[in-house]
């Protein structure tokens, strides 16, 4: 495997594309394929040719692994565990490219430093302090673990 260190995202995952073509991972490479058409989407809906933004990608990221996941939940539902699997497998491989993600610990610190930050103490502050610690964050939280945290402490 070539050394994936100081490469963008969309170098590391065009990359992993060659690898799995070359190692005939079809599942691997079905998932890789996705992203990579969801970040060319990206490229000509934004109308540069160049380089997307790295937490672009990761936000394109976090939406298809999230899709993943919900339609694995479906297919369980329906007893279609074979396609389950299938969802659940793509949601692992596109999982590689994100970064670490926050314990719950450390996200708490973070919303607690927003919270103090804006000065914000009730519901009405939620949309800024959200806004604040996904810029923050930046891919490392998923979106609805970090609205129910700000739901919490600002309730409270």
């Amino acid at each position: 495997m070539i050394t994936l260190i100081n490469m963008s995202l969309e170098n590391k995952i065009n990359e992993s594309i060659k690898d799995s073509m070359k190692s005939r991972d079809t599942l691997r490479l079905e998932s890789l394929r996705a992203v990579k058409a969801g970040i060319l989407l990206e490229k000509t809906k934004t109308g540069s040719k160049d380089q997307v933004d790295e937490a672009v990608i990761l936000k394109i990221l976090q939406k298809m692994v999230k899709q993943r996941n919900e339609s694995a939940k479906i297919f369980s539902e329906q007893k279609r565990e074979e396609l389950a699997n299938i969802e659940i497998s793509q949601a692992k491989i596109i999982s590689e490219f994100l970064p670490d993600q926050l314990s719950e610990i450390e996200l708490s610190v973070i919303i607690d430093s927003v919270i103090k930050d804006l000065n914000a103490d009730s519901m009405k502050d939620m949309g800024k302090v959200i806004s604040n610690v996904n810029q923050k964050t930046s891919g490392k939280a998923e979106g609805k673990v970090i609205a129910e945290m700000v739901k919490s402490k600002l309730m409270n």
